[in-house]
C-alpha cells in the first residue's frame, strides 16, 4: 500500500505536494519522493524515511515547477530497503515520463521478461512500479508514433496498458510538455480520486482527505478502468479505457488502511467502520451474553468507530484503556548487543484504572499474525482484568494478499488452518469473536448502491483478477525470506506496527 498525489497548476506545487503527502503518511512510512516539472525539465528528490525527514528546506528549494507528483511508499513488491526503489520513477523516452503507483502487479515477472525480449527495455530494479512505467512508456510510444500526442493517443496507450498488465494499480504520471495522466485498474481495487481548487488547479490523490486538507473540492473518484488526462492548459479529458470494468474496491481499505475521514468510491470510511461495529455486536450477542462484559476498550487506532458502535449496541461503557506512543523510534544495534525486537509495550501502555477487576472486551480492527493480540491480551491481564475477551471487526485473515497489502505468507497467518478455538487458545483470550465475512460485505456495500462487490481475498480466498497461482505464492514467500528483517529500518507496515501493522 502506498499514497500517491499529482498536481497540475499555474503556481509552484512543491509545498502543496509536501502537504498532501503528510495527509497520506498513514499509507506508507518507508520512503517518500516528490518530482516537479518546470517547462520540460524534471526535478526530483526521494529517499527512505518519513516525509518530514526526507524533505528539508534545501530539498524543497530544488523542486521548482507548476506540475508535480508525490508518493509515500510502503513496499509490497521489490526490495523494501533499496532506496533506488523509492518513487517516483523516471524514463526519458518517449517525451520524458515520471510515474507513481499504488498497488501490485501480479504479472510483473512475465512483463519484465517481455519488456527486455520484445520491447527492448531494461528494468534496473525489482520494483513492479518500474515495470509499469516502462509498459506505459512503450505504449505511449506506439500510440503516438509519427503523430502529435493528443488525448486520444494517450487513451489509446492506456487501453493497451490495461490489456498487458494484471493486478491492482492506481497510477499518476507526468508526460513532459504535455500534461498529467491518471488511471485505475479495471476492478478499482486501489483507490484514486480527483478534485479541483477555486483557481482551476487539479489534484489527483489516493484519498479524499488529501484533497480536502489542501483546499480542493472533491469532484469524484476515478472510475475503474478510467483514465484522466489534464493537459498543460488545465483542460480535463476523461475516457473509459477498459473493456469490462467493475467496481470491487479493497475491503481492507475500509477495515484498516484508509483514514476514517476519507470517502472512497462514495463510501464514508468512518460509516463503514460504524456499520462493522453494528454487525460485530450482533455476532457477539449470538456468541456470548453481553452481561458478562463490564467495559469495551478499543486497540488504537482504526478499531475505535467499530468499538464505539459495538458498545452502544450492547449497552456497555466504552473506554480508552490504551495510550499509544506515536514516537517510537528506530532500534539501534549497539556494540555488544544482539538484535532487539520492538515490543508492543513500547507502542501501547495500559491504563490500569480501566482494567482492574473488570471483564474487558478488547476490540481490534483485524488479527493477522496474532502475536500482537497475544501480547495485548497479556497486558490487559497484568493491568488487573478478571477476564479478557477479544473481538475483531474483520473476519479471520486466512489468505495472503497479492494486490498491494503486505499480508504475510499463509504460514504466518494465525487463522490459516486453525479453528477459532485454536486461535483463541494461541492468543490467550477468554473468548474470541470474529466478524462474519458476508455480513461485513453486506453492511459496507449498503453504503454504495450498485457496487459490484469487494476485493476481499485475504478473508475469502477469492482473487478477483483470476491470474494468481500457487507458484505466485511460492515466489512471494521466497522473496520475503530473501529480504529478511532489517532491524533499524522503518516499521515494515501498519500490518507490523501491531504485529501486522503500515502503508
Amino acid at each position: 500500500m502506498c499514497g500517491i498525489v499529482g498536481v497540475i497548476s499555474q503556481a509552484p506545487v512543491n509545498q502543496l505536494i509536501y502537504d498532501a503527502l503528510l495527509l497520506l503518511q498513514h499509507r506508507g512510512q518507508d520512503a517518500a519522493g516528490i518530482v516537479t516539472m518546470q517547462g520540460n525539465k524534471c526535478f526530483m528528490h526521494k529517499a527512505r524515511g518519513m516525509v518530514r525527514d526526507v524533505f528539508r528546506t534545501r530539498n524543497m528549494r530544488a523542486l521548482p515547477g507548476t506540475t508535480g507528483l508525490g508518493q509515500v511508499r510502503y513496499p509490497t513488491a521489490g526490495n523494501a530497503y533499496n532506496e533506488e526503489e523509492a518513487q517516483p520513477f523516471y524514463v526519458n523516452a518517449p517525451f520524458g515520463i515520471v510515474l507513481v503507483h499504488n498497488g501490485n502487479l501480479t504479472n510483473a515477472h512475465a512483463l519484465k521478461k517481455e519488456l527486455f525480449d520484445i520491447d527492448r527495455r531494461h528494468i534496473n530494479t525489482e520494483s513492479d512500479s518500474e515495470v509499469l512505467l516502462n509498459v506505459v512508456a512503450h505504449e505511449l510510444e506506439m500510440a503516438a508514433r509519427d503523430l502529435p500526442l493528443t488525448p486520444e493517443e494517450v487513451f489509446k496507450a492506456v487501453r493497451a496498458v490495461h490489456r498487458r498488465i494484471k493486478g491492482s494499480y492506481a497510477v499518476i504520471a507526468l508526460i513532459a510538455g504535455h500534461g498529467l495522466l491518471a488511471f485505475r485498474d479495471p476492478y478499482g481495487i486501489r483507490p484514486l480520486c480527483f478534485g479541483k481548487a477555486a483557481d482551476g488547479e487539479y489534484m489527483v490523490a489516493s484519498e479524499s482527505v488529501a484533497l480536502e486538507g489542501t483546499g480542493h473540492q472533491l469532484e469524484r473518484d476515478v472510475a475503474p478502468g478510467e483514465a484522466l488526462f489534464i493537459d498543460t492548459k488545465g483542460q480535463l479529458h476523461t475516457q473509459q479505457c477498459a473493456e469490462n470494468p467493475t467496481l470491487n474496491p479493497c475491503m481492507f481499505e475500509f477495515v484498516y488502511l484508509a483514514r476514517p475521514d476519507s470517502v472512497m468510491d462514495g463510501i464514508s470510511v468512518y460509516q463503514a467502520r460504524l456499520n462493522m461495529g453494528e454487525t460485530l455486536a450482533q455476532r457477539l450477542i449470538s456468541t456470548m451474553p453481553p452481561s458478562d462484559i463490564d467495559v469495551v476498550i478499543p486497540i488504537p487506532e482504526s478499531s475505535r468507530p467499530s468499538a464505539m458502535q459495538l458498545a452502544h449496541r450492547i449497552g456497555k461503557p466504552y473506554r480508552e484503556g490504551f495510550v499509544k506512543n506515536r514516537y517510537v523510534g528506530r532500534t539501534f544495534i549497539m556494540p555488544g548487543q544482539g538484535a532487539r525486537k520492538k515490543s508492543v509495550r513500547q507502542k501501547l501502555n495500559a491504563i490500569g484504572l480501566e482494567f482492574k477487576n473488570r471483564n474487558v472486551l478488547l476490540v481490534d480492527d483485524s488479527i493477522v499474525r496474532g502475536t500482537t493480540s497475544k501480547e495485548i491480551v497479556q497486558m490487559a491481564r497484568e493491568a488487573g482484568a478478571r477476564k479478557v475477551y477479544l473481538a475483531s471487526a474483520a473476519p479471520p485473515v486466512r489468505y495472503p494478499n497479492v494486490y498491494g497489502i503486505d499480508m504475510p505468507t499463509k504460514e504466518e497467518l494465525v487463522a490459516h488452518n486453525r479453528t477459532i478455538e485454536e486461535i483463541r487458545q494461541f492468543i490467550g483470550a477468554d473468548a474470541l469473536i470474529y466478524q462474519d465475512v458476508d455480513a461485513m460485505k453486506r453492511v459496507v456495500a449498503a453504503l454504495k448502491p450498485g457496487l459490484a462487490g469487494f476485493e476481499a481475498s485475504c478473508f475469502d480466498g477469492h482473487y478477483i483478477t483470476g491470474d494468481v497461482s500457487a507458484e505466485d505464492f511460492a515466489t512471494m514467500q521466497e522473496q520475503r525470506k530473501s529480504q529478511g528483517d532489517e532491524e533499524d529500518g522503518p516499521a515494515r507496515s501498519r500490518l507490523a506496527l501491531q504485529s501486522r501493522t503500515e502503508g
